[in-house]
């Protein structure tokens, strides 16, 4: 489970997070129990990261969805086109 300090992450703080952990992962020298709790966080920083990058993706699907429901109804066109016809 995610703790409420992770949930208020931002994409960019996780990220960077995540960055440094897969670094002292990579690198080596740790007990293992320090890799298992590593490992741990950088799997709950890459949760946060996927829940932000797909809350992004739906709100460019939505906006993408509006676009095209928004071209249906005028003459199809970019705005401000008329008037270079």
């Amino acid at each position: 489970m995610t703790s409420k300090v992770d949930e208020a992450l931002g994409y960019e703080q996780a990220r960077d997070e995540l960055i440094e952990v897969v670094r002292r992962l990579e690198a080596g020298g740790t007990t293992l129990e320090e890799s298992l709790a590593l490992w741990e966080r950088g799997e709950e920083l890459a949760k946060v990261c996927r829940r932000w990058l797909e809350g992004a993706r739906a709100r460019l699907d939505a906006a993408l969805a509006e676009e095209e429901s928004g071209e249906g109804e005028d003459a199809g066109g970019e705005p401000g086109d008329a008037g270079s016809r």
